[in-house]
């Protein structure tokens, strides 16, 4: 069995780097407006003489991010996303705010064509909910990619120690 400092600073050193990548993806993809989930980013390790727990987490926002969300109507922007707009099961009002804080921030309206006056930033961001709420998010793999990125660099002994799979470790994770 692998020692537990060596196991403890493989999966710092592997924590570390996806939320570092994880940082500069949400950066460059231009989704780091309000920066809070940004610094939701977090980690937390854990080993043991025969286990190890390591826990990624962030707001609750950034798994749609993630991996995208699916419209009430089409889900061509997110066909392999587990998430979906109307299913009942999210908060009401949640992406109607959210949207409306970016559009208050980035101080973005539409301008209507017949008067050329600015919309303001309610009818804006309702304009633009109605849009995502049909259509559905489509998904940046912000956190995905470097996770799946930072786990082939594992070293290969504490992958076979604890037998595992990528697969299942992503789908435990998520829930």
């Amino acid at each position: 069995m692998l020692e537990q400092k060596i196991i403890n600073e493989a999966l710092n050193k592997f924590a570390k780097r996806v939320i570092q990548q994880s940082r500069s993806n949400l950066t460059r993809k231009g989704k780091n407006v309000s920066k809070s989930l940004y610094e939701s980013l977090s980690y937390d390790v854990e080993t043991g003489k025969n286990s190890f727990s390591l826990s990624i987490s962030m707001e609750e926002y950034g798994q749609y991010q993630d991996q995208g969300v699916k419209g009430a109507v089409s889900s061509a922007k997110a066909p392999n996303s587990p998430f979906r707009f109307g299913s009942g099961t999210g908060r009401k009002g949640g992406l109607t705010n959210g949207i409306l804080n970016w559009v208050k921030a980035k101080r973005f309206q539409f301008r209507n064509k017949q008067t050329g006056r600015f919309y303001t930033y309610e009818q804006t961001a309702a304009l633009i909910t109605r849009s995502v709420f049909m259509t559905g998010i489509k998904p940046s793999l912000f956190f995905t990619r470097p996770f799946e990125n930072e786990f082939a660099k594992l070293p290969d002994e504490l992958v076979e120690a604890f037998g595992l799979e990528l697969e299942e470790l992503l789908k435990f994770s998520n829930k």
